[in-house]
């Protein structure tokens, strides 16, 4: 029903929306992207009722509130199913585990094949769809996304939605943390109209006004580095949406100041040090990225579109999230935590066993299998049984005694375009030259 519920004006006749979703699973999880493949064994198992060019057609159009709708209420149901965990465990910091912690990050699918016709003179490297997701970091679950077609709009255009989404799934009171990004009067207020708080990095594009009444105090952060603390207004005294905040400015040797305004304004309940701890782990997102980029995989995209690369994204994060409920079953069984468990070495397995499940039960007879939904106390029973005994030790992450330094890569002097723009353009123009031919 969740098509239904989200498809606007698209339909489906012969290839319905399960059988788009075991198609792309299999492209995702059997060969590595490949959509032409999966939809050609469809085809031999009489599986696809439609031709190869329609099922992409399909994919191509699929509408992006069917896909954000797809990872939310998918990672809702996975969100009850996770073990509980002690406090002392969390990488959140003891005076901060009272919040929900929301991390928001920006994502651009890039690496777009150009297959469509319009795209094969464009020499820029090509975008797709532009993405915002919300990091539960209490559980580590991506929770929600809010997608945009145009991959080159600022994805503060899609906090909006993703705010009011993440305010129905998760509970109060949410602490939102991000970058510089979201340091305005206008991120900020929408953070704080549910009576949520925020941890932001600031950005000089907004003032900062001390007050020299409550002065400034120093100390130092569990590395050691030194920081100072003052209180004062974000905004200037005649804008109306002034509010009062904490600035945090942690000194780095080797980079910029680590500078960070928060309106918990309590340092004695809120310590310094916790907070700069806790947007350390904001990195987390970036993680996550990584993962579905390189793991699931998002580096091909089995779509030209943005509408298909937006649901491929949606497919990667609840893969993501699948795996990462497994893997703290499986922690938990060990006594390990589950950061200690390599992602990448669980999923290859649990792939091999969801192809070998593929290949021997077809997806009606597994629907049959599950017609009675269990409960979550069922479900949690028998994952704590299933895994409790499956334990190997290849799966413990390998530690890298010698880290390589960090080093920013390069950015790319060939400049991009995206998907959007140049199948809009070129609607424009056939629209001008309908109208020049009719006159």
């Amino acid at each position: 029903d969740l098509f239904d519920r989200w498809r606007g004006r698209a339909y489906d006749k012969l290839l319905s929306f399960p059988s788009l979703v075991q198609l792309t699973a299999d492209a995702l999880l059997q060969y590595d992207g490949s959509a032409r493949s999966s939809f050609e064994h469809a085809l031999e198992d009489d599986t696809l009722p439609v031709t190869i060019a329609a099922a992409y057609g399909k994919l191509r159009r699929l509408p992006i509130a069917v896909s954000t709708a797809f990872l939310g209420e998918g990672t809702a149901r996975l969100r009850n199913l996770l073990p509980v965990r002690p406090a002392a465990d969390s990488v959140i910091p003891t005076s901060l585990q009272s919040f929900s912690v929301i991390v928001l990050d920006g994502k651009t699918i890039k690496h777009v094949a150009k297959r469509l016709k319009l795209l094969r003179g464009v020499r820029k490297g090509v975008l797709g769809g532009k993405t915002l997701v919300a990091l539960e970091l209490n559980s580590g679950l991506a929770v929600a996304m809010r997608a945009h077609p145009d991959g080159e709009i600022n994805e503060l255009r899609l906090v909006p939605d993703l705010v009011a989404e993440v305010e129905q799934c998760v509970p109060g009171p949410r602490l939102w943390v991000g970058d510089r990004a979201y340091c305005d009067l206008v991120q900020t207020g929408r953070f704080i109209a549910a009576g949520d708080h925020f941890l932001v990095r600031y950005h000089r594009k907004v003032h900062f006004h001390a007050d020299p009444e409550r002065g400034v105090r120093e100390g130092s952060d569990g590395g050691g580095r030194s920081y100072t603390e003052e209180w004062g207004w974000l905004g200037a005294e005649t804008d109306p949406r002034r509010r009062d905040v904490r600035r945090i400015t942690l000194t780095r040797p080797t980079d910029e100041p680590l500078i960070l305004v928060t309106d918990l304004l309590d340092a004695t309940v809120y310590p310094a040090e916790d907070l700069l701890a806790l947007y350390q782990a904001r990195w987390g997102i970036e993680m996550v990225f990584q993962k579905v980029t390189e793991v699931f995989p998002l580096k091909r995209l089995i779509g030209s579109t943005p509408q298909a690369g937006i649901f491929q994204m949606a497919f990667c994060l609840l893969l993501y999230n699948m795996i990462h409920v497994l893997r703290a079953y499986v922690a938990a069984a060990e006594q390990w935590e589950p950061a200690d468990v390599s992602l990448e070495k669980l999923f290859d397995d649990v792939e091999r066993e969801l192809i070998a499940w593929t290949v021997l039960v077809t997806p009606r007879e597994t629907t049959e299998i599950f017609d009675k939904i269990p409960s979550v106390a069922q479900v949690r029973r028998r994952l704590t049984k299933l895994l409790g005994n499956v334990w190997q030790d290849r799966w413990l992450k390998a530690v890298n005694e010698k880290p390589r330094p960090y080093s920013r890569k390069k950015k790319s002097s060939r400049g991009h375009t995206s998907v959007h723009r140049v199948l809009e353009e070129h609607r424009r123009q056939y629209s001008r030259s309908q109208q020049t031919l009719n006159k």
